[in-house]
């Protein structure tokens, strides 16, 4: 990371973090507005849970379509301006899913907020970077827990709308009109100017240049013959570096959608299957994908010290085997009780697995910077789109309680797939 301010902060840096604060805070808040809701928009909408499942997977699927936009957009109009563009856009796309009146406008509805999202989840984390750097030192990982806080402040106001007998139109207006204001005020705070920062680059490519001329020059010292007689080991040792390489990257991309998969199993299924497999209220089903993020919130706020004492591979681990096991004692067991408990321990467990799968992929050897980084970010999104039909498909075939089985096989997954992770540090 490039330090740019050694002293302490400024106002300004100071006001631009709590404007960052504030963007990743409605983020999470808008779409756990929805969320709740389901059970009532698919009974309105009379579909069975295939065709759900499809409607539910237009999010991450206009997430993936959008994604590669963001980078333009930000470059050309500002990452603030952009994220908080973003957010009222999702706000309105919420608004329409939740005022739809078929599977096709619902669908539909969907995709633009999941695009509007993925822009906004960028554009948002390319400022706090920014804001990161002015700061000298990591603040990330409290936008990503500030982030969590709107997810269960969402999750309840929906819970409360549902108790007070407000309609979906009336509770997701008011959902965004008060979320897009919040972030129009936070742009006042923003930081200015454009995002690149031209002396960094230049001493990018500075070095970049340096690198070469010595990489050339220490090619034309070489003879002909020592040349050839090196070939083949450079040749062989660069096929394992690419060969350990592309196992390591295949294993962290599984990982994070691991991760993403226990996420959407809580936000598209938890309401749903406590509501009509078990009969709980409204009000009780909601607390299903509360549990979940609000338990993620702590595993990420004690996550960083675990990391630093018992490393990434350990953290990530164990985090499968509690979420593997809470989840499965949850379905073993049904109960509405313990199937909240079972889905707050699958949050807990996941917590890490994003951050840590991202931060593995972008120290790969064989790898441009940020390549690794950005592959395991777009891929991970694929967790999100073909989870619900799966999950949707395994219920009609079967049973929702056996179609979110995929939550302790993904703690599985992980628990196999973790040795790519960096252990302690001695």
């Amino acid at each position: 990371m490039t330090v740019d301010v050694l002293s302490p902060p400024a106002q300004a840096e100071r006001q631009a973090r709590t404007a960052v604060a504030v963007l990743f805070f409605t983020n999470g808040a808008l779409f756990a507005n929805l969320l709740p809701r389901f059970p009532q928009i698919k009974a309105d909408l009379g579909i069975g849970n295939a065709a759900y499942g499809l409607a539910v997977a237009a999010f991450p699927t206009g997430a993936i379509v959008a994604g590669l936009a963001a980078g333009a957009l930000i470059r050309r109009y500002g990452s603030g301006r952009v994220a908080v563009a973003g957010t009222v856009l999702t706000g309105i796309g919420v608004l329409a899913a939740g005022l739809s009146g078929s599977v096709v406008l619902f669908g539909t509805a969907l995709l633009l907020a999941g695009a509007m999202d993925a822009i906004t989840d960028v554009a948002q984390n390319a400022h706090g970077l920014r804001v990161q750097r002015r700061y000298g030192r990591s603040i990330i990982n409290s936008f990503h827990a500030i982030w969590s806080i709107g997810a269960v402040t969402g999750g309840s106001m929906a819970a409360g709308a549902i108790a007070l007998d407000l309609s979906l139109g009336q509770h997701l207006l008011i959902s965004a009109v008060v979320f897009g204001i919040a972030a129009c005020v936070a742009l006042r705070f923003c930081l200015t100017g454009p995002d690149t920062e031209p002396d960094a680059e230049a001493a990018k490519e500075e070095t970049k240049e340096e690198t070469n001329g010595e990489t050339n020059g220490g090619a034309a010292r070489e003879t002909g013959a020592e040349s050839r007689e090196l070939a083949p080991r450079r040749d062989e040792k660069l096929r394992k570096t690419r060969l350990r390489t592309g196992y390591a990257l295949a294993a962290l991309v599984l990982i994070a959608a691991s991760g993403a998969l226990v996420e959407d199993a809580g936000s598209s299924w938890a309401a749903l299957y406590l509501s009509d497999s078990l009969h709980a209220s409204g009000t009780l089903a909601a607390s299903g994908y509360i549990a979940l993020v609000g338990a993620q919130f702590v595993g990420r706020m004690i996550g960083d010290r675990l990391v630093d004492r018992f490393g990434q591979r350990a953290v990530a681990r164990s985090g499968g085997v509690i979420a593997a096991v809470g989840m499965g004692l949850a379905l073993a067991v049904p109960t509405a009780t313990g199937t909240i408990l079972g889905f707050a321990t699958a949050g807990f467990g996941v917590a890490t697995l994003v951050p840590a799968a991202m931060h593995e992929a972008d120290e790969l050897p064989g790898l441009r910077p940020g390549s690794g980084l950005t592959i395991v970010s777009w891929l991970m999104r694929l967790g999100f789109l073909l989870s619900p039909p799966i999950v949707g498909l395994v219920a009609d075939s079967t049973s929702l309680r056996v179609g979110l089985l995929v939550v302790p096989l993904a703690g599985l997954m992980v628990m196999v797939l973790a040795g790519v992770l960096q252990p302690r540090r001695r």
